[in-house]
């Protein structure tokens, strides 16, 4: 989980990830959307794809690319459930105080 969490935290990655989301493009095609040189945008990638976050796919010389959904929705619960545990807390303070404590 702390190399997704890593990798999401640059903004360069998490558009890469965005343009990957809904279909596999090729690596040129995600360079093309960054004013940044090809070798950095292949920088981001690898790091995408050792994080688990996206993977990839060769034919020849060319790669694509496109989002591993498993892993993204796993991180996804995994944030998610700081949500839940915030929740339970403001629900715990509106009924008065921690569960098992008698009210007054």
């Amino acid at each position: 989980m702390v190399p997704a969490l890593k990798a999401i935290a640059e903004p360069r990655r998490q558009e890469i990830l965005r343009l990957v989301w809904s279909q596999e493009r090729a690596a040129g095609e995600v360079a093309s959307h960054f004013d940044v040189s090809r070798p950095a945008i292949s920088r981001h990638l690898r790091i995408l794809k050792e994080a688990g976050l996206i993977e990839e796919r060769r034919i020849g010389t060319k790669r694509f690319y496109r989002a591993r959904a498993e892993s993204i929705l796993e991180m996804r619960r995994f944030l998610e459930s700081f949500w839940d545990e915030g929740l339970l807390a403001i629900k715990v303070a509106a009924e008065g105080g921690p569960k098992g404590q008698p009210e007054r």
